[in-house]
């Protein structure tokens, strides 16, 4: 039952209702006093004639008792319980009616319209419609008086009316049904948005963080290796003076994250809106790159194709922040592992096109006094493809040949169009 619910639940359907197997309490509590009302209405003589002379009048007690069994039907099988009450109510009729059983027979008649399957539901309001109007024109024809249609008046009241009763109930209930799935529906999908949107956040939090901290924490070990294995004060002088500078700027950039974490709406705890960084803020990164990588021979060269086209309009914002920390993560990894050598950035952008990024540096060997690498998890690489990615473009990564030899390459191709999603 709970896995069915949970499909009606996903697609809209409403379930069936389920099938009872013992008689409820309800119905239990109806049918004693039904039968202790007929048992009371026979004791003190209130019983109409019976129709047929020759029937006993007795036999009103035993459509009672049958009424009343059927009354424990109502809910568990309602057409059931509604063919018992038929029989017992033509019974009663013969033998002198009973309004016990009279009112039992219309409680069945709306337990059936009302519990009974879709197909019951749609059938027995026309089907009492019609009995009514024929048991009319029945007893007018027969009569031949107006009284005669008290007879359709009685049918209707004894018919028509339980079952319309129980169609408008039942509608009302599928109705209300129905509103708490979707209400239901609504709320398992707002949970699974909800879930998507915080692993989203968590994933941005952590390219982020990545990406920020992780090239002075790399440019930290490396110095600090540097100055362990160097017998030179100046040199390590120089060392920790670069571990003192990216100390500090890690700092800074923790402390900027943490405040947007803390902020409301996106916002630094001040109030004023963190600063996005640009493709205009390279040649810091790779001026802080240089001094880095100096003792390691390594040289950084920006090469932007663009300014060459006369290109000098501003991309949009998210495919800049993207740009801008894949070449982050990519300088970071050539401090990590290049051999010594250049490493090229190179930014290129057709009329109209996306903007291209590519990163090279030497593949080989690191060797001398900072030949200690700094271990890496993979994270960065992972980062570059999912900040590509979300703007609907692609990045590769991996050894290639180099006109001086192999290099690491680094392309990613981010379309830079207004429409450009956020990353």
């Amino acid at each position: 039952m709970e896995a069915g619910g949970a499909r009606a639940v996903l697609d809209g359907r409403v379930p069936p209702l389920p099938r009872l197997s013992r008689p409820h309490r309800d119905d239990v509590l109806i049918a004693a006093a039904g039968l202790l009302g007929g048992v009371l209405l026979w004791v003190l003589g209130l019983q109409g004639r019976p129709l047929i002379a020759a029937v006993p009048p007795w036999l009103s007690l035993v459509a009672l008792a049958v009424a009343t069994g059927a009354e424990l039907l109502r809910r568990t099988a309602p057409l059931t319980g509604l063919a018992l009450a038929t029989a017992a109510l033509t019974l009663d009729t013969c033998a002198g009616t009973l309004l016990a059983t009279v009112v039992m027979f219309t409680d069945l008649v709306y337990a059936a319209v009302l519990h009974g399957g879709p197909r019951a539901a749609r059938r027995i309001p026309p089907a009492t419609a019609l009995a009514t109007v024929l048991g009319t024109l029945i007893a007018l024809a027969v009569a031949r008086a107006p009284e005669a249609l008290f007879v359709g008046v009685f049918l209707g009241l004894l018919t028509l009316t339980p079952a319309s009763t129980g169609l408008i109930v039942r509608h009302h209930r599928d109705a209300a049904q129905a509103a708490r799935l979707r209400a239901e529906q609504t709320a398992l999908l707002a949970e699974m948005d909800r879930a998507q949107a915080v692993t989203a956040e968590r994933a941005r939090m952590a390219r982020e963080l990545h990406d920020v901290v992780a090239g002075h924490l790399s440019a930290i070990a490396l110095h600090t290796t540097a100055a362990q294995t160097l017998d030179d004060p100046a040199a390590t002088r120089e060392a920790l003076g670069v571990i003192r500078e990216n100390s500090v700027q890690g700092l800074a950039e923790m402390r900027r994250l943490i405040g947007l974490l803390r902020a409301s709406g996106g916002a630094e705890a001040d109030g004023e809106p963190a600063a996005v960084p640009t493709l205009d803020g390279l040649p810091a990164l790779l001026a802080r790159a240089r001094a880095a990588g100096a003792g390691d021979g390594l040289a950084f060269r920006l090469d932007d194709a663009r300014r060459e086209n006369g290109d000098t309009a501003r991309l949009p914002a998210p495919v800049e922040l993207a740009a801008y920390r894949i070449v982050q993560e990519s300088v970071t990894n050539a401090l990590k592992h290049a051999a010594p050598g250049e490493v090229t950035v190179r930014l290129a952008r057709p009329p109209d096109g996306p903007l291209t990024v590519v990163v090279t540096s030497p593949y080989g060997v690191r060797r001398g006094p900072g030949a200690a690498r700094v271990p890496g998890s993979g994270a960065g690489l992972t980062g570059m493809r999912e900040r590509a990615a979300l703007l609907g473009g692609g990045c590769d990564a991996g050894p290639a040949d180099g006109p001086g030899g192999p290099v690491w390459r680094v392309a990613a191709t981010l379309p830079a169009t207004e429409e450009t999603p956020p990353p």
